[in-house]
């Protein structure tokens, strides 16, 4: 799947606008950043349906200088090279373990974070495998533009728990991964890779 022209080109008109009202104190210049988010807004209702007035809304939550959203995703592999995979609550579908890093934490801490909350398992990780645009990596379109970062883990102790962001827990072997992949945050080729990194820890971290 790509990305359609007029998304990517609405995100970068939102970014602009974005930074241009962080640092501009013009009260012209914040008119017209204003109404270049306002166009971006425009933009990305019309191309999908969406509230015109909430998009406006979120992007203008955004502060700060632009710089992409950080998310995390942990390969966990168990002794005997399974990876560990969740049923999102969301859509149902199967992922890996991950979601936003948060502030305080570096990324790493992030993801051990993330697969403690949503499996009860705690891992060490071991390797950046991947560091990916979003965008490029054929997801489903997004409004904002997001990094991932992707750590193989190895599973240090504790007992498969469910959460409100997940309703299954399993581990698949490679041939046995779950085709109804919950493809805003995970894809086959990306799964592929992990395993990949998984039996050969000397491959220098991917990255586009």
């Amino acid at each position: 799947m790509t990305e359609p022209a007029w998304l990517t080109w609405a995100r970068e008109i939102a970014a602009i606008a974005q930074t241009g009202l962080h640092y501009t104190s013009d009260p012209f210049d914040i008119a017209r950043y204003q109404a270049l988010r306002a166009l971006a807004a425009r933009m990305v209702a019309d191309g999908t349906g969406l509230d015109e007035t909430e998009i406006n809304a979120a992007l203008a939550g955004e502060l700060g200088h632009a710089t992409p959203k950080v998310g995390v995703r942990a390969a966990v592999f168990d002794h005997a090279g399974r990876i560990l995979m969740v049923r999102e609550t969301q859509d149902g579908n199967w992922s890996l373990p991950g979601g936003w890093a948060e502030p305080g934490q570096t990324v790493a801490e992030s993801a051990v974070r993330e697969v403690w909350e949503e499996t009860g398992y705690t891992v060490r990780p071991v390797k950046l495998a991947a560091v990916w645009d979003r965008a490029r990596q054929q997801h489903p379109p997004a409004l904002h533009s997001i990094t991932r970062c992707f750590f193989i883990c190895s599973l240090v102790g504790g007992t498969a728990t469910t959460s409100d962001e997940t309703t299954e827990i399993a581990w698949f072997a490679e041939p046995e991964i779950p085709a109804d992949l919950s493809r805003v945050r995970i894809l086959p080729h990306q799964i592929a890779r992990m395993f990949a990194h998984w039996r050969a820890p000397e491959l220098p971290t991917d990255f586009d």
